[in-house]
């Protein structure tokens, strides 16, 4: 049903590809701190948990590479605050 996280500078994004359909959250980087900004599910998807997929494994590669969140979308900051085990990727 989904792929693996994908991130693409190209493009700012981290992506989930499920059901012929992308989920992606938008970002910006600098100095070794991600800032989410825009986190968008087809209606297809809404309501399968592909949104947090999405965000785990994007925090997921952002902790891997070192780098530090700033969650100005919505999502992405309700996720944090109900995951703590995220919270120290805080910046």
């Amino acid at each position: 049903m989904t792929q693996a996280i994908q991130n693409n500078p190209a493009q700012k994004r981290y992506e989930l590809e499920a059901e012929g359909h992308l989920a992606a959250t938008y970002y910006k980087l600098s100095d070794g701190v991600v800032t989410f900004v825009h986190t968008e599910v087809p209606k297809e998807l809404e309501g399968k948990g592909i949104g947090s997929k999405l965000i785990k494994g994007a925090l997921d590669q952002v902790r891997a590479g070192g780098l530090k969140v700033v969650p100005q979308c919505p999502f992405v900051k309700a996720y944090i605050e109900k995951h703590a085990e995220y919270a120290d990727l805080l910046n």
